[in-house]
Order: structure tokens, then C-alpha cells, then sequence
């Protein structure tokens, strides 16, 4: 009975609101808000505000809220581990079965491309550069262009 009198003065302030904001000419927010001020009213008539109310003061429904909280995380808890291994008993063992009757088919791979050079430095490499000439930072770039044959 408390909850419907709060429901019943929510909805009238919320239309008193509502009148006063289409009294400044705001049409618009005056519908909306005496929409929204409708639906405590019309929760109480259809008898939601009862439901909760009775499921909210009921042990046995918050033992029943327990239960399925505990079925969640038991859910959860399984799924979780099921990933980390990989999925079903089931389809480990067909991986397992695939796995051991494949021979490697492939060739292994090439060493990548970007890797380390293995051409031999023409000049030291604590000699000074600031003194080649102007032939030897030309035949750097002749190296270059001959290798991408231009």
C-alpha cells in the first residue's frame, strides 16, 4: 500500500512539472515528462509495483535469485575451463588423432630477407669517413643501382 501511494504522488509531481514546463511554451519536454510521469501510475494498475514488492520482501524468491546466480557461475566456470583447453574431450582427441598421423609436408622456410648482411664491408669500420672522396660515396650508391639493375 506504501508503494502505491509513492507511485501515485511521483506521477503527480511529475505532472505538476509537466504543466509548469508547457506553461513556458516547451511543448515538447511538457509531453515527454508527463509521459515518463505516467508509467509509476501505470505500473501500479497493472499490478507490477505488487509483484515487486512481494517478490522483494520474499525469502524463498532471493534463495531462488541464489540459485541461479550460483547456476551462472557454474556455467561460466565450465565454459571458461572447456577454452582454455581447447574445447571438447571430443575434438581433442580428433586434433590429437590429426596431429600424429600428419608428416611435416611443407620444406621449412627461408631465413627472412631483412635479416643481417653477410657482404663483407669494403672499408674498415673504424676508418675515418669525413676523408673518402667524393668516388667512394658515389660507388655506394653504383652498388645500389646495379643491384636493382638500372
Amino acid at each position: 500500500m506504501i508503494a502505491e501511494t509513492v507511485c501515485s504522488a511521483v506521477s503527480a509531481a511529475g505532472l505538476g512539472i509537466a504543466a509548469v514546463t508547457a506553461y513556458r511554451k516547451r511543448f515538447l519536454s511538457a509531453a515527454r515528462i508527463a509521459a515518463y510521469s505516467l508509467v509509476p501510475v501505470g505500473l501500479v494498475m497493472t499490478g507490477v509495483v505488487g509483484w515487486v514488492a512481494d517478490t522483494a520482501f520474499s525469502p524463498t524468491a532471493w534463495a531462488g535469485f541464489v540459485v541461479l546466480g550460483a547456476s551462472w557461475l557454474l556455467f561460466m566456470g565450465t565454459r571458461a575451463v572447456e577454452r582454455r583447453r581447447g574445447g571438447t574431450r571430443k575434438e581433442r582427441r580428433a586434433a590429437r588423432a590429426a596431429q600424429q598421423s600428419e608428416a611435416p609436408v611443407a620444406p621449412r622456410a627461408s631465413a627472412p630477407s631483412l635479416g643481417p648482411s653477410t657482404r663483407a664491408s669494403t672499408r674498415p669500420a673504424n676508418a675515418p669517413r669525413a676523408n673518402a672522396g667524393a668516388g667512394d660515396d658515389f660507388s655506394d650508391i653504383e652498388a645500389i643501382l646495379k643491384k636493382h639493375g638500372i
